[in-house]
């Protein structure tokens, strides 16, 4: 390895001035964590704003972060690109101003299984929790590992308040009556979640597990964008833009 090091080199000389390689040792990190900063910060502006993208309610919010604990967001992405095959298997592509306040968003580029970006409203609620408790029992061939703890697990919806205020410190704007009602308004969504489960022909008393959360979670995504995808307008213009180059 030494002879790849000049002895009498500069690297060798600034290693024997300790303070003088500290000094720029830093300043070469502050400028790396500036390059890498600095977009982050100005990247609200650059996004696009759809006035029909909400904040998640508490349990929605609470139902994803069970669904990154149980590592949920490695196997499915969120992010339809703007391929014909994706519009027409997945539905409208995914827009930067969709995700305003995902944090950290989920986007993701693994498929394992289908990208769920916009399974909100797909199925029933009950199809879902058969689906974590046997996924198999849904979906023939699944490899998707079960997850039936999540119908005897209790939700922690406590914290909600906390997690809402950290929120608003990022630039989520819930307001001071949704964070200090946040925990009540989950319990009244659960609620009306899990009696829609039984009326399903679903388990009962599921209120309070997390099943419910990640229900409220799933059931919302993509649901801010409303209408339906028209596959041949979405990419009509593409198709004779890219037919004009070629000719």
């Amino acid at each position: 390895m030494g002879r790849f090091i000049d002895k009498d080199g500069m690297h060798r000389s600034l290693e024997g001035w300790p303070l003088v390689f500290t000094v720029l040792t830093t300043i070469a990190i502050l400028v790396g964590g500036l390059v890498e900063i600095v977009p982050l910060m100005l990247a609200d502006e650059a996004a696009e704003r759809i006035e029909t993208v909400e904040p998640f309610t508490p349990l929605e919010l609470a139902g994803r972060d069970i669904y990154i604990a149980e590592g949920c967001v490695g196997c499915h992405s969120q992010a339809v690109r703007p391929f014909r095959h994706e519009l027409e298997r997945y539905g409208e592509y995914q827009r930067a101003g969709e995700t305003v306040y995902e944090r950290p968003f989920l986007w993701g580029s693994k498929r394992t299984g289908p990208d769920l970006a916009r399974v909100g409203g797909k199925y029933p609620h009950l199809w879902h929790v058969r689906h974590m408790e046997d996924p198999r029992s849904t979906s023939p061939g699944s490899v998707m590992p079960p997850y039936p703890w999540m119908l005897e697990k209790e939700v922690d919806l406590d914290v909600l308040p906390r997690k809402l205020r950290a929120l608003r410190s990022l630039g989520t704007p819930y307001s001071d009556d949704e964070i200090a009602q946040a925990t009540e308004r989950a319990e009244e969504q659960a609620a009306e979640i899990a009696g829609a489960i039984e009326q399903q022909g679903g388990p009962e008393d599921l209120e309070s597990k997390q099943i419910v959360a990640l229900v409220a979670y799933l059931q919302r995504l993509g649901t801010d964008i409303e209408e339906a995808p028209d596959v041949e307008n979405e990419l009509g213009d593409e198709d004779e833009s890219t037919a004009s180059r070629s000719n």
